[in-house]
Formats: C-alpha cells, sequence, structure tokens
C-alpha cells in the first residue's frame, strides 16, 4: 500500500456557495474581502474530512485582476489575509501543510490569451515572494498551456522560493491527452523533465479526461496526481472576459461515492497526490479518506 497525499477540494468555488453576495468578477477574492471568516471555515472543514494540505484562496488574487477592481493596492494585504487564515486553520486542527495556490494569472480556461512570459514570470515571482516562508509548498494549478507554465518556472526561479513547486496542467475535457491549449501532454512532460519541479499533476478537468490523461506522468520521475472539477462544462460564456462563476452549472451525477471511484482509479494508477478542485467539497475529501483508509493506504 502507498502513502497518500490528500489535498483539500474546491476554495473558490466552495465560499462563493457560502457567501451571502452574488458572484462576482473578483470570484472567491470578493467572499475574502467580505467575509473573510469564511476562508477559514473551509480549510477547517476540509482539515475535519481527512485532508493534509490547505490551499490558500490565492488562485485569482493577482494584480491584474484587482486593477480592474482598482483595488491593486490591496495586493499584498490580501495574499497575506488568505496565507493567515490557512495558517490558522492548520495549527487549530494540529498539523498538515499549507500549499501556496498560483492560478492563472489572465484568466482560467484562456490558452488562447497568451500571457507575455516576462510579465507572467514578474507577476509570479511577486505573489511567491509574498507568501513568504508561511507556505509549504506553491501549487501552480490549471496551467492550460506550454507559455503558461514557461511563465510559472520562470517567476518561480526568480522568486528564489526554496518551496518545492508542484505544477498542475488542466487538459481538454474531450482529450484528456492534450492540455487545453490542444498542445499534447507528452510535450508538457518534456518541459517537467527539464525544469524538475517536485510534483505534476492533472486538476480542474473532467475526471474522465484525466483519467485518460494520466498514463502520460507516470514515467515523469516525480510524484503525481490528479484532483478534477466537477462542472457539467467549461461554458462559452465563462470564457468572456471577467466572467462570474454564474456561467457554469455542477454535474448532478458526481457524488462522493462517484468520485472516490475515479480517485481510488488514479490511485491504482500510481497516483501518490489526490484531492478535489471546483465543485469537490469537503463530504467528497472525506470520502476518499474513508476510501484510502479502507483500501490500507496511509494518508500523510
Amino acid at each position: 500500500m502507498a502513502a497518500i497525499t490528500l489535498l483539500d477540494g474546491s476554495i473558490g468555488q466552495e465560499l462563493v456557495k457560502r457567501s451571502s453576495g452574488a458572484p462576482t468578477p473578483l470570484w472567491s477574492t470578493r467572499v475574502m474581502i467580505d467575509q473573510p471568516e469564511l476562508v477559514g471555515a473551509v480549510h477547517a472543514d476540509y482539515f475535519a474530512a481527512g485532508a493534509t494540505v490547505a490551499t490558500t484562496n490565492t488562485y485569482a488574487v493577482h494584480r491584474n485582476r484587482l486593477e480592474r477592481e482598482q483595488i491593486e493596492d490591496q495586493l499584498a494585504p490580501l495574499i497575506l489575509a488568505a496565507v493567515d487564515q490557512a495558517v490558522r486553520a492548520r495549527n487549530a486542527h494540529g498539523a498538515g501543510r499549507i500549499a501556496g495556490a498560483l492560478g492563472p494569472l489572465l484568466a482560467s480556461y484562456r490558452p488562447d490569451l497568451k500571457p507575455d512570459v516576462a510579465l507572467a514570470a514578474a507577476r509570479f515571482s511577486e505573489n511567491i515572494t509574498l507568501m513568504g516562508d508561511r507556505v509549504d509548498l506553491i501549487l501552480a494549478e490549471t496551467v492550460c498551456s506550454l507559455q503558461e507554465a514557461e511563465g510559472i518556472f520562470q517567476g518561480y526561479a526568480a522568486s528564489g522560493s526554496d518551496k518545492p513547486l508542484w505544477i498542475a496542467m488542466s487538459v481538454d475535457d474531450n482529450d484528456g491527452t492534450k492540455l487545453r491549449s490542444g498542445e499534447p501532454l507528452f510535450v508538457m512532460m518534456q518541459m517537467m523533465m527539464h525544469y524538475q519541479p517536485a510534483a505534476v499533476l492533472i486538476n480542474c478537468s473532467s475526471p474522465e479526461a484525466i483519467t485518460q490523461g494520466l498514463p502520460t506522468l507516470t514515467d515523469c520521475g516525480v510524484p503525481f496526481g490528479a484532483y478534477a472539477n466537477g462542472f457539467a462544462m467549461i461554458t462559452d460564456g465563462f470564457k468572456e472576459d471577467a466572467p462570474t462563476v454564474d456561467a457554469l452549472s455542477a454535474r448532478t451525477d458526481l457524488t462522493p461515492e462517484r468520485y472516490a471511484d475515479h480517485v481510488m482509479e488514479w490511485v491504482g494508477a500510481g497516483a501518490t497526490i489526490v484531492g478535489g478542485c471546483c465543485e469537490v467539497g469537503p463530504a467528497h475529501i472525506a470520502e476518499i479518506a474513508r476510501r484510502l483508509t479502507a483500501a490500507g493506504h496511509t494518508i500523510v
């Protein structure tokens, strides 16, 4: 049996669900501004469910996104607040690691936007530096193209961080062997062998697509894993400028039990880092923890 790292589930979507306000283009950042106590509560619920990693609510905290709302001066305070909420929840729980989240610079699921690598590197470096030593690892999420990955790797190098870098790629929901850009996943694996991150994952794609793409990760030479979303589909409406999440809908068939079926299949294929993304909540994580333990795996 294996030692499995159990990530948490959705942070942003879970915060929006628990919020008393309507969705905005700032997504979970607006919830954190208006109801900061919800962030700590979400982390606490995931730890209680069995997760061993808390992912900071910094996925969407980027300078360019804050500029649209004329609050770019709040970048540092927001990142510090997000990290603080995760650390407090971890300390209250008594164990666990903190993953400092980096989301796409411009927008999720939009590889067509092609962020300038030098600009992306500078912005990612800034966010990593602001997270500092209070996080245990850096988790770059929903990477949809080779160009996005290049910006992350250069930004990580520029930051001088000594924290492990985990990189999670989002694949085409209709063909899990390709990134959302259409670029083959195996080419990304060649990039991984060059930059040598500490772990490689597939995230924020349908579980079926992840199952299709996961075999490509098995020879990457580092721990690998996956965490899927529960969206019915990524709509064209969500790919417009400054969208809100009400343009997306959740699947009705992805119960905790059914999601855990997918996760156990990934573990059977060699994945040692698993969890959930958007629309995968504490009940899903609790079921994964139960299934892992029942199968004789150790959750670390």
